[in-house]
């Protein structure tokens, strides 16, 4: 992630690795079905922007193999220790901010990080300066606005209660500059910074267990937030949490777009 000011999701706080799990359950069979057709291989140096947890840093070593490389790098580290081994090179990093950690990188990849970061623009730009002629780029980010709900069937009181206090969230995200409708922009984005070969696509998880899991640590983590800015009471984050509980919710995320392309 980017540094911010009061970043809203900490990695260090007790929530975070519930939410890690939750993003790894759901994203990762997509994430790797793309990093699959992008062929990454023995030997490729890869670098993992803003990894958070070691899930896809870990996925990539594998592929990589003792001759490759694997840069993964975050504002916050600590959640990357159990892929802290060759050929694995950990560094504490703002893509927003600094340099590439490097250059001429077969794939550069990025999960749910852009749409967080302040300066979004310089982060493409170093994510593809960091490519090697022919080099991959493959950018996977949430667009909130374009499905703002957590439950899209709104058909009684305790939808009405989740998607209320969705848009709370979405309001404190967007309070820190956050860009919410920044995944369906990929694809223009990419084109316009000279990638060639530029495709996407979107998954859109609905109703699944690591939804309702990401759903309650989520709201946890952000409770205080929701109720300093007068967006929550408590009474009512304990009663939507007590519904999530029951597990009989259609909970569901923001889609996320991935698009990719190639240097040229």
């Amino acid at each position: 992630m980017a540094r911010s000011d009061g970043y809203l999701l900490d990695n260090r706080q007790n929530e975070a690795g519930e939410r890690f799990d939750a993003f790894t359950a759901l994203f990762d069979p997509t994430t790797f079905r793309h990093l699959e057709g992008l062929g990454v291989g023995p030997g490729w140096r890869c670098w993992e922007v803003g990894a958070g947890g070691p899930s896809v840093t870990s996925w990539l070593a594998g592929k990589a193999g003792p001759a490759g490389q694997v840069v993964a790098t975050d504002i916050d580290t600590s959640r990357l220790t159990a892929a802290d081994r060759p050929p694995v090179e950990i560094r504490v990093h703002d893509v927003g901010a600094e340099e590439p950690p490097g250059e001429d990188f077969d794939l550069v990849h990025a999960r749910l990080v852009l749409v967080h970061v302040p300066d979004r623009e310089r982060a493409l730009r170093n994510m593809i300066k960091a490519l090697r002629p022919g080099g991959h780029l493959l950018i996977e980010d949430a667009d909130p606005a374009l499905q703002p709900l957590t439950c899209p069937d709104e058909y009684g009181p305790e939808q009405r209660l989740a998607n209320r206090l969705r848009q709370g969230f979405r309001k404190l995200l967007a309070d820190r500059g956050a860009d919410l409708s920044y995944g369906r922009k990929l694809p223009r984005l990419l084109r316009e910074a000279g990638l060639h070969g530029v495709e996407a696509d979107a998954y859109f998880p609905v109703a699944s267990p690591a939804c309702t899991a990401l759903e309650a640590a989520t709201v946890r983590q952000v409770r205080g937030r929701l109720v300093a800015a007068g967006l929550a009471t408590d009474a009512e984050i304990d009663e939507h949490l007590a519904n999530v509980e029951t597990g009989q919710m259609d909970l569901t995320t923001a889609p996320m777009i991935s698009a990719w392309g190639r240097k040229g």
